[in-house]
């Protein structure tokens, strides 16, 4: 399943999103650092859900890092999040 499906999964079935947007954006870094050649190393991820609503900026973070799990998040260099 490609990283960005997985992302998507992952985070729909934690939050149940009013909007949830992942965008690919590797190929914008390609031979840059963490670039591995895969296509699936940098992440743009736009999510709203109300179960954000009492949270602060660090714990939706560690909220949504939390969701993506420790093995997911080791294979991407980078996640860029805009939570709300």
């Amino acid at each position: 399943m490609p990283v960005a499906d997985e992302i998507y999964r992952k985070l729909n079935e934690a939050f149940s999103p009013d909007q949830l947007e992942v965008v690919n954006d590797s190929a914008s870094h390609a031979g840059h650092s963490g670039d591995d050649g895969t296509g699936e190393t940098h992440f743009n991820v736009s999510i709203r859900a109300p179960g954000f609503s009492a949270m602060g900026r660090v714990q939706r973070h560690r909220a949504v890092h939390a969701a993506l799990g420790a093995e997911l998040i080791g294979r991407i260099h980078a996640l860029a999040l805009d939570i709300g």
